[in-house]
């Protein structure tokens, strides 16, 4: 019989060393040789290798996951062969038995060759068996009879299979019994146990991966500074995370209706998002409380099922306020100057930085004035700098670089379609944009009649609304004012709105021409000078002593504009880093009788001066008179008509001679 072939191939390879290849599989073959190298005592088959308690009950509890699937399969696996005398059998990776299961009496023959748990019974500790081999090879192996390698177990048929995490060898399973019943099915039993175990493995493992990703997910929809609302197909909102409830928390009707019925004004890039399933990407909506508009930018992906039907959709909300610090930060619109940077210590210099610097602490508007050159954007960037608003934005607007037609558009913005040539989606205003901030409205005289009536309304109202639009938005804005005209001439002139004029002329600070600061120029020649050879990488050793009586006799029609360019202009024609009176223009060296109006007397443009003053000044008393009038002489109720505080109307009236 074939069990005698394979006792008789045994007992020849114990005694010789010689295979029969003929009898002898290869893989048990490979096994023998394998255990004759390792020493195995073929005349013994006990594992001598056992755990204590301590170690036992580490590797129990590192190996948990597997034990408590694998039981379940085991415990299956055993009724099939109940009575029969089979047990089945856990091994770790190295061998070693976790859990063991069968007949009391199979289990009793077992333990007299401490075939239990804790007991290692790796190939190279026992030689060729079941287990012990499957893990060698990494394949399922069934080893019956004389193809154990010990002859103690050769009464045995082990059937084992290894059982992989992944790519990883994590334990082995085993079916053992007498071998005169052994059946290639108990094999197959084997590996289907074994092949149940890995796929409840994998389960647990994505599902473990699946809790893990949610739980991500749960933390980013929790912690990301956008806003972020889930709903479904309807529109009806499932979820929202805390910054979007934080967006709408000023909503009547909060997160309890349909999103783009009470939310975002019935936004149609939502409706066609959950309609025809079209994501969006950067599109302006708005949320509506109240009075109050706020607007968002959003972004929104929808949600489809396995058939590509649309089942709902997530929108991304990110306030525009945000965006627009963010830009401003980024694209520049802060202020670079501070106060420091003002160079000068004549008096007339001096009172206006103190006139400033108080007016820094203030919220109140701010009218400059003042020479063409005369640094009025610097003096606006350093009150803004020592301002509560410092880390808010600083947007500058010349107001006489802008067309007419436009100026209103670049002022408060417009929507998309308020005119032809308009940019798709609308754009955003200068008043949004510097809202925390500082607008500088330099050229200010230069604004046409009717924006300066949409201004003053912005100044009374600190709201706006875009152009083509319907919706209020709420600015905060401190409003600096620059002009190099007469505002009062343009008054009397019909140019300029005499309430605006009050109302941004609430603090006024005149700078002094160039030609009015001749102690300075020593000071800004120094300064300018190491400013411009450090730009141009020019070194300059010395300069002529000449060069600064010379510039402080000339007029300097462009003030310090003009100053710069003239050092630039000598730095680039230096000689061998010298400066000399060769370098400087002709012009200043002898200017011009037109470039010194001041000293023409009687000049025509003087006597229109103070003409337009007369008239201006009858023109003021005429207004108050009326107002006195009609208010019956209330001095409260008038002040608050002129847009000024009662002493200045008492101030007036003295001045104008007016009595009540």
């Amino acid at each position: 019989m074939k069990s005698d072939a394979i006792a008789a191939a045994w007992l020849e390879f114990i005694h010789s060393g010689a295979i029969n290849n003929q009898v002898i599989r290869p893989e048990i073959a490979a096994s023998w040789l394998r255990s004759k190298k390792a020493g195995v005592d073929p005349s013994l088959g006990i594992s001598r290798s056992v755990l204590n308690s301590g170690e036992l009950e580490e590797l129990l509890e590192q190996h948990r996951g597997l034990i408590d699937i694998a039981r379940t399969f085991m415990t299956n696996l055993y009724k099939f062969v109940a009575g029969s005398g089979f047990m089945v059998i856990l091994s770790d990776e190295r061998g070693f038995i976790m859990e063991i299961m069968g007949d009391s009496d199979t289990l009793s023959n077992a333990t007299r060759l401490n075939l239990i748990k804790g007991a290692g019974w790796a190939e190279e500790a026992t030689g060729t068996n079941g287990l012990g081999t499957a893990l060698a090879i990494n394949k399922p192996i069934q080893v019956s009879g004389a193809e154990h390698y010990c002859k103690q177990v050769q009464s045995w048929t082990c059937s084992a299979a290894p059982i992989f995490d992944e790519k990883n060898v994590i334990g082995a399973l085993q079916m053992s019994g007498p071998s005169s019943r052994t059946h290639l099915h108990t094999l197959g039993m084997v590996v289907a146990a074994v092949e149940a175990i890995e796929y409840e493995i994998m389960v647990k493992k994505q599902n473990r991966n699946l809790v893990l990703l949610n739980n991500q997910l749960r933390n980013i929809f929790l912690t990301v500074s956008d806003g972020v609302i889930v709903v479904d197909k309807n529109g009806r909102v499932k979820q929202a995370n805390p910054v979007a409830k934080r967006f709408v928390k000023n909503n009547a009707q909060g997160l309890n209706k349909s999103v783009i019925e009470a939310l975002l004004d019935k936004a149609p890039v939502i409706d066609r998002m959950l309609r025809r399933g079209e994501p969006y990407f950067d599109k302006e909506v708005t949320v509506t409380a109240g009075d109050h508009t706020e607007y968002f930018l959003s972004t929104g992906k929808p949600i489809k099922n396995e058939l590509g039907d649309v089942t709902g959709g997530v929108i991304f909300l990110n306030p525009i306020k945000k965006i627009k610090k963010l830009v401003n930060r980024f694209s520049g619109a802060q202020a670079a100057f501070s106060f420091q940077d003002i160079i000068g210590n004549s008096p007339h210099l001096l009172k206006a930085v103190h006139i400033a610097s108080r007016a820094a602490d203030s919220n109140s508007s701010v009218l400059l004035s003042g020479e063409s050159g005369t640094g009025k954007e610097v003096f606006a960037q350093a009150i803004h700098s020592k301002s509560p608003r410092r880390d808010g934005p600083f947007i500058a607007v010349n107001c006489g670089a802008i067309p007419r037609d436009l100026i209103g558009s670049e002022l408060f913005g417009y929507e998309e379609g308020a005119f032809t040539g308009a940019q798709r989606g609308g754009r955003t205003g200068k008043f949004e944009l510097a809202s925390g901030g500082t607008l500088f409205l330099d050229e200010i005289g230069d604004m046409p009649l009717e924006q300066q009536v949409a201004l003053l309304r912005v100044l009374q109202d600190k709201q706006i609304t875009r152009i083509g639009g319907s919706k209020v938005i709420v600015v905060d804005v401190r409003i600096i004012c620059a002009t190099n005209h007469d505002l009062q001439l343009e008054v009397a002139r019909g140019n300029f709105r005499q309430d605006l004029y009050y109302r941004l002329n609430v603090i006024s600070i005149k700078l002094p021409p160039l030609r009015e600061r001749q102690e300075d120029i020593p000071l800004i020649f120094d300064h300018f000078l190491k400013e411009t050879s450090r730009k141009l990488g020019i070194k300059i050793t010395y300069v002529d002593p000449a060069i600064i009586p010379c510039l402080q006799q000339y007029h300097w029609p462009g003030n310090m504009r003009e100053f710069q360019n003239i050092i630039e202009r000598m730095v680039n024609l230096a000689t061998d880093g010298a400066i000399g009176m060769e370098q400087i223009p002709r012009d200043i060296l002898s200017p011009p009788a037109a470039l010194h109006p001041e000293r023409k007397e009687g000049s025509a443009a003087g006597n229109e001066r103070k003409k337009i003053k007369e008239i201006l000044a009858e023109k003021e008393r005429q207004e108050i008179v009326s107002l006195l009038l009609e208010n019956k002489g209330n001095i409260s109720k008038t002040a608050k008509n002129l847009y000024i505080s009662r002493p200045t109307l008492y101030r007036k009236l003295r001045r104008l001679k007016i009595t009540i």
